[in-house]
C-alpha cells in the first residue's frame, strides 16, 4: 500500500522548470516528471501527515540522469541521519528497495539524499516515487 498521497508535503533542493515540479513525483502519471537542477547534492524530502512505516522505496529515473548513489535519511535530533545507502542503476524501469523497518519505524518523514548522479552535470530525474509500508 501506498504511502505517498496529495497530502503528503513535498521539499526538493531544486527544480529545473515549473513544468519539471515536484509534485510530478507522486502524481502516478508516467508522462510527468521532477528534474532538479545541475549541481550535488540534490535532495528531495517527504513529511507525512501521521507517522509511517515505510518497507519499500519504489522509484523511476530517466537513464542517463539517475542518483547513482544516495542516503536514504530520517529526522533526527540533529537534523537528518544517513540511516540507509541504496545504490539505484542507471536504467529507465522502476527499481525497489528494501527498507530496514526497525530504522524506519514509525517515521514523520524521510529524505532521499543524492550525492552522485550519472548525469556529468549532477542532474536527477524521476517520473515516479513510492513508499510502500508492505
Amino acid at each position: 500500500m501506498s504511502l505517498c498521497s496529495s497530502a503528503t508535503r513535498i521539499k526538493v533542493s531544486s527544480t529545473l522548470e515549473k513544468s519539471t515540479g515536484k509534485a510530478n513525483l507522486i502524481d502516478s502519471n508516467p508522462e510527468t516528471c521532477w528534474t532538479s537542477q545541475q549541481g550535488l547534492p540534490q535532495y528531495i524530502q517527504l513529511t507525512f501527515t501521521a507517522p509511517v512505516t515505510p518497507k519499500v522505496l519504489c522509484v523511476t529515473f530517466q537513464g542517463g540522469f539517475v542518483g547513482t548513489e544516495c542516503e536514504v535519511q530520517t529526522p533526527s535530533k540533529e537534523g537528518w541521519s544517513a540511516v540507509q545507502k541504496i545504490y539505484p542503476e542507471d536504467v529507465n524501469r522502476e527499481q525497489k528497495f528494501k527498507l530496514d523497518e526497525a530504522q524506519f519505524y514509525d517515521i514523520v518523514a524521510v529524505r532521499l539524499f543524492f550525492l552522485k548522479s550519472s548525469d556529468f552535470f549532477g542532474r536527477i530525474t524521476i517520473y515516479k516515487l513510492d513508499l510502500l509500508s508492505e
